[in-house]
């Protein structure tokens, strides 16, 4: 295993995905296998061929995760404008690893990039908030079977009201204070979030929507400046779909953002409240991540700096 990022962090290295894969798919024996170095936080990613990804639990537990996108992907993938994650095949625990992994479609694309409060805007990031917008109502407009609505996996903090984050927001913000090179104003980070839960809605929860929960750029997909894929539906949940705005405060700059907001028809209070919820989830990341995925530190910095800016500018 190249690193770990958690304490109950699950071994997995190649040879343990190649016998995986070799004794429950052996039509799959021959395709070379290599580890990506954009594995995930969540599960652990491994090329398999030219057309394939392997992706296995990094965590005792992640079965839940694997078998929701496994269960709800192909219902909801199909009304979406963009491609997503197709499921392959469902792999079994064997040779001590204890969960399911699946095996997906490889889609082909370039990675969304953060945007910094500093940095220019270009014609790009409105195409990309336009694409983005355009997933975020096609998600929000599918239908919430029965099965979904009392589907226990569904359910989790990311569609919960603003408030029910709170305590843990002013703990993650006091455990970033020690946090050696955090060039970030943590006092107007505190600020910004008690104001957001003077927001009307923020004790609130809206009506069931499907939401994706984690639209930021590692898993954003562009071709040729336009959004083809969205990746990683382990977080698919339903609840308050306000949290699928957060990740236009990482990729999309001032303009863009207002592109993007128009799109969807976003009033004051949910726009605010989105916002919180990018503020919140990155100073999550600085206290969980910021020794072990320098990547997305610098890109959750982005996303918390510009939210910063946002606040002082005024925007609403």
């Amino acid at each position: 295993m190249e690193y770990s990022i958690h304490d109950d962090e699950i071994p997995i290295d190649i040879d343990l995905v190649r016998k995986l894969v070799d004794a429950e798919f052996p039509q799959y024996a021959v395709l070379p296998l290599s580890r990506l170095g954009a594995s995930g936080s969540t599960n652990a990613l491994f090329r398999l061929g030219d057309d394939l990804l392997v992706r296995l639990p990094r965590q005792p537990g992640g079965s839940v995760a694997i078998d929701k996108e496994q269960r709800w992907l192909p219902e909801i993938g199909r009304h979406l404008p963009v491609a997503v994650p197709e499921i392959v095949a469902l792999g079994e625990p064997a040779f001590d690893f204890g969960e399911r992994w699946s095996i997906v479609r490889w889609l082909d694309g370039e990675l969304a990039k953060a945007c910094a409060p500093d940095d220019p805007p270009t014609p790009e990031r409105s195409t990309l908030a336009a694409d983005l917008a355009d997933v975020i109502l096609a998600l929000r407009a599918v239908d919430v079977p029965e099965a979904a609505a009392t589907d226990p996996a569904l359910r989790w903090y990311r569609g919960r009201s603003l408030a029910e984050f709170d305590e843990r927001t002013r703990l993650n913000i006091q455990q970033c204070r020690p946090i050696e090179g955090l060039d970030l104003d943590l006092d107007a980070a505190l600020a910004v979030w008690a104001d957001a839960l003077k927001v009307p809605g923020a004790y609130e929860v809206g009506p069931d929507r499907w939401y994706h929960s984690d639209l930021v750029a590692e898993n954003l997909l562009l071709t040729d400046g336009r959004l083809t894929a969205v990746l990683d539906f382990g977080g698919l949940g339903i609840g308050d779909p306000t949290i699928d705005l957060h990740g236009a405060w990482e990729v999309l700059d001032p303009p863009a953002r207002e592109v993007f907001r128009t799109r969807l028809e976003v009033d004051d209070a949910e726009w605010l409240r989105g916002r919180a919820w990018a503020l919140g989830l990155a100073l999550g990341t600085f206290t969980y991540y910021w020794e072990t995925m320098p990547g997305r530190r610098r890109d959750r910095l982005a996303m918390a700096r510009s939210v910063l800016a946002d606040a002082t500018e005024g925007c609403a």
